[in-house]
């Protein structure tokens, strides 16, 4: 009788696993938009574009005393059941990041084999900011970084 109870129990778990649906690039859609975080020496802008073609395109860039100091051009793609984030920034290499953990107000990509961050965390605050966050270590030390960004404009300068 144990037997039975313990299958009955594994066919329970393994059909409730099975229905549940693994997310799809338009399920990311709460990124899209843009975004800023300003700061009195720096100001930050991203931008995403909808879903769509099986992709995300999206871009960020950092003004400091009138210039560009940093830019980086990313991409979300779905490549089958897998959701990757392509981060391209201002003088690094091109750098592949999988999703790994998601809701509908939150969206983690993580690379182990990175140097910093090893971890992109996207958060949709109850407020609609949009918390941004890169985390992982760096000389062998945790370390964190926030970007905490409203919505703006697309047409803001």
């Amino acid at each position: 009788m144990t037997t039975f109870l313990i299958l009955i129990a594994f066919v329970a778990c393994t059909s409730a696993a099975s229905s549940q649906q693994k997310p799809t690039l338009e399920d990311l859609g709460w990124i899209s938009g843009c975004w800023e975080r300003s700061t009195a020496a720096r100001v930050t802008q991203e931008q995403w574009m909808q879903p769509s073609g099986g992709t995300m395109l999206g871009m960020s860039r950092t003004i400091a005393n009138g210039k560009t100091v940093e830019y980086e051009h990313l991409i979300i793609k779905q490549d089958g059941e897998n959701i990757d984030y392509i981060a391209t920034p201002s003088g690094q290499q091109q750098a592949t990041f999988r999703l790994v953990k998601f809701s509908a107000t939150e969206a983690v990509f993580e690379n182990p084999e990175h140097d910093f961050p090893q971890r992109i965390i996207y958060r949709l605050k109850e407020d609609g900011s949009l918390h941004a966050r890169i985390e992982g270590k760096m000389n062998g030390r945790a370390r964190g970084i926030d970007f905490p960004f409203n919505k703006v404009s697309c047409d803001k300068k």
